[in-house]
């Protein structure tokens, strides 16, 4: 199977495509850029060729692509790959908007390519692991959830706007609303937020507070940020507690670590060596395109997610509760 990388923007197409590397019978055969210096030296250091033109890369023999561009052409780039008939891996956020995020679901189902949304906090084998706890039941009844997504400040493209679609609240508030969901199996009927800048002078927001209320009763918190300076011993935290009637579990994704002193800039780092999570989703995807099976985190995965974000920047511009 060959697959194609749409751009290089974001920082996990590294990460993927070393992922890519790993998967006997797949291969990275084509790499697409807007921005040619970028996707050139992604091209040189995978020695794959480099497409300038988007329909000749996708006239090449890939099956599937990833979308790893900045977040508002996740739409264009998703459309131009669904009616090319390839299947399409897409970066998080799904989209920038509600109306692009369905259009990209719409046309994809119409098509009959699979779309699926690169969430890899679900392939966390602690986070997997409090999933079969609370479908067992060990948990009792789910009262309230409180979940933290606290890293650092990306910069370039992920704090300008338009071409972002929003700041620390977007950024890290999918991913775990996405694990909520999962968890619940329920919708969101209700946020509340409050976003600003409190640690960097940028054009958006660095961080939030979000509560939600659920259509079964559980209410859950979130507090998202870029909060970490550079010299943190880690890059940050992503962390869920989950309250039931019979006990509380609590994980963080990046807790699996040991620490390592030295004489660098960091002079105490926290090394992660749990698994692989965004191996594990492209191993995933793999298998679900050779299976021909639904996309274990679907369009619509990402829609709800990106309701929910979008509804927090709306609460936090009103100073009230938005109802979905």
């Amino acid at each position: 199977m060959n697959i194609g990388i749409m751009s290089f923007a974001h920082i996990h197409a590294t990460s993927y495509a070393n992922a890519i590397k790993r998967i006997p019978g797949v291969t990275l055969t084509a790499i697409y850029d807007t921005d040619i210096a970028r996707g050139e030296a992604a091209a040189k250091e995978y020695g794959v060729p480099f497409y300038a033109d988007r329909d000749a890369f996708l006239q090449t023999d890939i099956s599937a692509v990833l979308i790893c561009s900045e977040n508002v052409l996740h739409k264009e780039m998703a459309v131009a790959a669904a009616y090319a008939k390839k299947h399409i891996l897409c970066e998080k956020p799904i989209a920038t908007t509600v109306e692009d995020a369905e259009e990209m679901i719409r046309i994809c189902e119409e098509q009959q390519v699979k779309l699926q949304i690169a969430y890899p906090v679900r392939f966390s084998e602690p986070i997997r692991a409090l999933k079969q706890a609370i479908d067992a039941g060990e948990l009792g009844e789910i009262v309230a959830i409180r979940t933290t997504n606290r890293g650092q400040n990306p910069g370039g493209w992920f704090i300008e706007n338009d071409l972002s679609g929003g700041g620390a609240l977007l950024d890290h508030t999918v991913h775990m609303v996405d694990i909520m969901r999962w968890y619940l199996q329920d919708e969101v009927r209700e946020v509340t937020a409050f976003a600003d800048r409190y640690f960097t002078d940028i054009q958006t927001d660095d961080a939030g507070i979000m509560t939600l209320q659920f259509n079964n009763g559980v209410i859950a918190s979130h507090d998202a940020s870029w909060s970490r300076f550079p010299q943190y011993p880690t890059w940050g935290d992503v962390m869920i507690e989950v309250i039931g009637t019979k006990e509380t579990r609590k994980v963080d994704v990046f807790k699996e670590q040991f620490r390592l002193y030295g004489k660098n800039v960091r002079s105490l780092e926290h090394v992660y060596y749990g698994n692989d999570t965004d191996f594990d989703l492209i191993v995933d995807f793999i298998r679900c395109l050779q299976q021909d099976s639904e996309p274990s985190i679907t369009g619509t995965d990402g829609l709800k997610s990106l309701e929910i974000a979008l509804a927090g920047y709306e609460s936090s511009e009103q100073k009230k509760s938005v109802t979905l």
